[in-house]
């Protein structure tokens, strides 16, 4: 018989159903899912060799768990994948609020259900994807929301006293009862409301308004919060914090390889983007760069954290910039260029919290500087250190370029330029053409346009070439010469204005 098909309690009894707590249930499965080398959590890169192991080490214990991080380090995600480790589908008392075990109720109504129908209790079955409860702490959640309280109309309704227990109203916790509980955030909770979590955890019962209930409520606790020190917002409180078993730190992706793999299986991007925006190695690179760099910045608080939230938008930025400039166009396909990267400030300056210096000099400005030390640190991945290459006495790469622009010469690049005007512009300038192919010889025309941009995006940050910031695209000039040029007013057309950006 399909075990959807039992009904009653008295069918369930001849069956090999044993009833066992949802901590015995997620390490049994664990084990089995280990034996087999199945990964178990999938989607989540670069917690292989840290996180994962420690996770499912918490597991092996039966323990509740703390999952520690900074924001954007997939902490809710690992804790809704756990619901996979559970058993898919478990029988429970039909009509039961608490989803009682058949073989093990603990309300009311499930010991009356049995206590007065025997074998005929209706049985049906519960999917694991609903034995999962979340719940965001916020200033305003209360014990009653966690735990419950006294339901005056129900007690008016069902004609009962206020002693009886029929008369509560259970709050989410104890509707959590065989599945997987997570709080979110969990400093945000108020220290008194914290508190009230002292005996579901260590007693596995409940205290509601006086109730002499005992409720042996089996519940897998997960938490997530971003480690005390750093928020200001509140902490966990150290009784409650010692009765969490296992505290798991997270991790920001630790290489440039892995920060990829998660931005491109996150990225949202329509098969339209997908087919008609080539998006380079190169440029995928820059932008997690973008994210390393600020996460060593000066002008960014650390103790925030810079989410792995910002590659993804930043990247699904950067794709929309270039498809935008295709369809302006009337173009059938287009690649990212360098100067696509203005696409992404809005979603670097939604993301990074500033410490005082970063306000005063303003975020789009920081995130402009962002982007310019992935391209400095982007540069010598590709080509020679232009500031070494200068003293060295070997001849210099970089000069034929750098001398067009002494000479007096100019080049603008606006980001809605189209593809025969920019390459064009990019082909005027004396030798950047042959220094591509000299590094780089086995390359598509567009990845060759591609670095030429990205020359002088570099030399500019290497303090080679001027570079300046039009509304929509740069300029590029002698160092020198815009040194020594400059009118009085031209500082505002040069630098980065905050009231421009």
């Amino acid at each position: 018989m399909n075990k959807l098909e039992i009904k009653t309690l008295g069918q369930l009894k001849q069956t090999d159903y044993v009833s066992r707590s949802v901590k015995d249930e997620l390490r049994a499965n664990l084990i089995t899912q280990l034996k087999k080398k199945e990964g178990g959590f999938e989607g989540i890169i670069g917690f292989e060799d840290t996180v994962i192991p420690d996770l499912q080490t918490a597991i092996l214990s039966r323990h509740n768990i703390l999952l520690l991080g900074l924001r954007g380090q997939a902490k809710t995600r690992i804790a809704r994948l756990l619901v996979n480790l559970l058993d898919e589908y478990v029988p429970y008392i039909e009509g039961s609020e608490l989803f009682d075990d058949p073989l093990a109720p603990i309300s009311w109504f499930g010991h009356h259900e049995v206590l007065a129908k025997g074998d005929n209790t209706p049985i049906a079955w519960l999917h694991r994807s609903d034995r999962y409860t979340e719940k965001l702490a916020t200033p305003d959640v209360t014990v009653a929301d966690l735990i419950g309280d006294v339901d005056p109309i129900k007690a008016a309704t069902m004609k009962l006293t206020y002693s009886d227990e029929r008369v509560i109203h259970f709050g989410l916790i104890p509707r959590a009862h065989r599945g997987i509980f997570v709080i979110n955030e969990l400093p945000d909770l108020q220290a008194r409301i914290q508190v009230s979590l002292f005996n579901i955890l260590q007693e596995r019962d409940i205290q509601i308004r006086g109730f002499k209930l005992r409720l042996p409520l089996d519940i897998q606790f997960v938490f997530t919060a971003n480690p005390e020190d750093y928020t200001n917002r509140g902490s966990i409180v150290t009784p409650l914090k010692d009765r969490i078993e296992s505290q798991i730190l997270t991790h920001y992706p630790r290489t440039v390889e892995v920060s990829r793999k998660i931005t491109q299986q996150e990225a949202f991007l329509s098969p339209e983007q997908k087919v008609a925006v080539e998006a380079d190695g190169l440029v995928k690179n820059m932008i997690e760069q973008i994210a390393f760099e600020a996460r060593n910045s000066e002008y960014i608080d650390k103790k925030s954290g810079v989410s792995a939230r910002l590659t993804i938008s930043a990247y699904e930025n950067l794709i929309s910039n270039a498809e935008r400039r295709m369809i302006i166009n009337h173009e059938a396909t287009t690649f990212v260029r360098i100067c696509d990267f203005l696409g992404v400030i809005p979603a670097i300056t939604g993301k990074i919290e500033l410490v005082y210096e970063g306000e005063l000099e303003g975020p789009a400005k920081v995130a402009n500087m962002l982007i310019g030390k992935a391209v400095k640190t982007m540069l010598l991945q590709f080509f020679p250190d232009p500031e070494k290459a200068k003293k060295s006495k070997a001849p210099n790469p970089y000069t034929e370029v750098i001398n067009w622009f002494s000479n007096g010469n100019n080049l603008s690049l606006v980001d809605d330029l189209p593809l025969a005007e920019y390459k064009k512009a990019l082909n005027s300038v004396t030798g950047l053409k042959e220094l591509v192919k000299k590094f780089h010889p086995n390359l598509s025309e567009n990845q060759q346009l591609l670095l030429m941009e990205f020359v002088l995006h570099g030399l500019a940050e290497f303090s080679q070439l001027s570079k300046g910031f039009l509304d929509n695209g740069f300029a590029f000039s002698d160092m020198f010469n815009s040194l020594f040029n400059l009118e009085p007013d031209d500082d505002d057309e040069l630098d980065m204005d905050d009231d421009r950006y």
